[in-house]
């Protein structure tokens, strides 16, 4: 009897998971609806009625777009290619090229390629709760056209609202995320039947023959028609980049039994209801519905829509953490928002630039037509970078190159017509995501190439550890008691603030540790394989602890846990010093490794990054700063 009730137990745990999954992964693509047949219908119509034809050409797309892309694409072959459990872009760029690996032109560009498609995802994230929010505040006019001025206000109260509670943390809220998602995807199901059962003709979109033949006969309008069917998949790469915190079969249990069906019976039913109606297609969500439903549905969708923008702006903050700790970004402060659960985290400076960027977007194009505009363009370039980067991972784990050529090929090939035709919207509107995102690449590349100038820099200033070793003993320094922990960038030789710290007090603890913290290429590393411990000399060692780019690195607990179990001897454990070195970058332009005003900037933010101490978690009471300035 125990043997069977196991794998009920996992059943009910992995249905829990999967619910949750709803309210994290899904709310972008799941509030599509409330937009993208709209304007794939008014694509389609140029500027007329619909005519059936172009109903079920345009529906036709939009299931398979989502069976394609999503379901087979991203749900059965990017969920694939995982980081030890982990997916999202950063994840996927730290497989293909990990930081060990030798500079060469092809690496930089890799990466340079990976950091676009990182930034597209900011680009993204201040559309999307822009566009969701709108879609659903614009509800109100089907019922009261007079409140259409009253649309943007309340997008923007709500959107501002939605920006200013990220400082208490999201876990307050994130249980009822799943249900409330749940009774969305069923709601808009069961409207969709409703759609259906007044032109059940509408099912014939389910054959692919009608996308093709549709296509095929499109003539110039069959560009501007794919741009706006790419509505319906935006959203799906969430499915690959909360991998980590769901699981693979979670994440495909809520999208193969709640979300596909609900959003492919929805479309058709908004399908059925323009062929019988074609004057619908200014809001064929809302129509949909019975008139006494418009005004809970409006709050519904509203519900739905900052669900839909919270999970982007998680997203966001936990891409930032990857950043940083990959060493694409400076530190910044990073407020954890739940101490009993991991990855409740909130990062002032990346909220308010979400807030101030959407915000924008909302009062700049003023209504969701207008940003569809410049939705989609960011996204689709986006998704052919993670299958190039899926691509390059498949065939160095030996994968079959004459099954991953043809399928990823396939896939690459669909995912540049739908960057091609969403290029068309470069001047409506897409030039907004596409200059924050290239923004937000060009820091990124700026930063990884400073820290490597700077790297260089070090390399040439420190002292050789046999050089060091042999005057310590030529002459050795005053001991004192207690230990002392040198925090240093680099795995080799010796850091410049305990060189400077013997050169000007001529002291040092009878136990002194050179600390060199590193993010590993995976998101986790086990407790076991945390520390190496490493003897130099006398009294002095060297102490290499590992991260994983989904952790906070905290110095002080893995120091704590090496001591317990015998790799750190410390002769009193209260009595510790960590000493950090506060670097101040001078471009001196005498050698420029980089255009003058990058270094400058590199600079910048150098001098503005979180203080070593507050980033390794280690106590303001313990630590001793030494100054140091590094000419570049």
């Amino acid at each position: 009897m125990r043997a069977q009730s196991q794998p009920a137990e996992l059943n009910v745990a992995q249905a829990a998971t999967a619910l949750t999954a709803l309210g994290v992964v899904f709310g972008d693509i799941g509030t599509s609806s409330l937009y993208a047949l709209r304007e794939a219908a008014k694509a389609a119509a140029a500027g007329g009625a619909p005519t059936p034809n172009d109903i079920l050409g345009v529906l036709s797309l939009i299931v398979w777009s989502l069976l394609m892309i999503i379901s087979v694409k991203y749900a059965l072959l990017i969920m694939r290619a995982d980081n030890h459990g982990e997916g999202g872009i950063l994840a996927l760029l730290a497989l293909v090229s990990p930081r060990r690996a030798k500079a060469t032109r092809w690496r930089n560009a890799l990466i340079a390629t990976g950091l676009v498609g990182a930034a597209l995802l900011y680009g993204d994230g201040t559309i999307t709760p822009a566009i969701s929010v709108l879609s659903a505040i614009e509800g109100l006019e089907v019922d009261a056209p007079n409140l259409k001025p009253l649309v943007v206000p309340l997008t923007v109260v709500i959107l501002f609202g939605l920006f200013l509670v990220q400082r208490r943390g999201t876990s307050f809220v994130g249980g009822i995320f799943g249900p409330i998602m749940l009774a969305w995807f069923a709601l808009i199901g069961l409207l969709g039947l409703r759609g259906i059962a007044s032109n059940p003709s509408v099912l014939l979109a389910i054959n692919p023959q009608y996308a093709i033949g549709y296509l095929a006969h499109a003539g110039p309008k069959s560009l501007p028609i794919i741009g706006a069917v790419f509505l319906a998949v935006t959203g799906g790469e969430a499915l690959y980049a909360d991998m980590g915190h769901f699981g693979r079969f979670p994440i495909r249990l809520a999208w193969f039994v709640v979300a596909l069906p609900c959003l492919v019976l929805n479309y058709l039913g908004q399908g059925g209801l323009l062929i019988s109606d074609p004057s619908a297609i200014d809001n064929p969500f809302y129509q949909l519905a019975p008139p006494w439903l418009h005004y809970p549905l409006v709050a519904i969708a509203a519900a739905a829509t900052v669900i839909a923008s919270q999970a982007i702006i998680s997203g966001a903050y936990s891409m930032t953490q990857q950043a940083i700790q990959l060493g694409f970004l400076p530190r910044m402060h990073i407020v954890h928002t739940a101490s009993h659960e991991k990855g409740q985290i909130y990062v002032p400076v990346v909220n308010w630039a979400l807030a101030i960027a959407t915000l924008g977007a909302v009062v700049g194009f003023g209504s969701s037509d207008s940003l569809a505009g410049a939705y989609g363009i960011a996204v689709s370039l986006l998704m052919a970078i993670t299958t190039l980067l899926a691509t390059l991972i498949a065939l160095r784990w030996r994968f079959n190159p004459w099954i991953v050529f043809p399928v990823n090929g396939a896939f690459f090939v669909i995912d540049l017509v739908f960057f091609g035709a969403n290029s068309l919207k470069l001047f409506d509107g897409g030039w907004y995501p596409l200059l924050l995102s290239f923004a937000i690449a060009f820091i990124m590349l700026t930063w990884r190439r400073g820290q490597d100038i700077a790297r260089r820099a070090r390399g040439g200033l420190r002292k050789n550890l046999d050089e060091f070793l042999a005057s310590m003993r030529a002459h050795p320094p005053f001991r004192i008691k207690g230990a002392g922990f040198f925090l240093s960038s680099a795995r080799a030789g010796v850091p410049l603030l305990l060189t400077h710290h013997l050169q000007h007090n001529q002291v040092l603890q009878e136990r002194a540790f050179i600390v060199c913290a590193v993010t590993e290429d995976r998101p986790r590393v086990p407790d076991e394989a945390r520390v190496e411990v490493e003897t130099l000399s006398d009294g002095v060692a060297r102490v290499l602890i590992r991260f994983g780019f989904m952790e906070t690195p905290d110095v002080p607990s893995a120091i704590e846990r090496a001591r317990i179990r015998g790799q750190i001897s410390l002769p009193s454990p209260e009595n510790v010093t960590y000493y950090l070195g506060r670097e101040t970058v001078i471009v001196t332009n005498r050698n420029p490794q980089m255009a003058p005003w990058r270094e400058s900037l590199f600079a910048f933010m150098n001098r503005n990054a979180e203080r070593s101490a507050a980033y390794f978690s280690v106590p303001c009471s313990k630590v001793v700063e030494i100054g140091i300035e590094l000419e570049i």
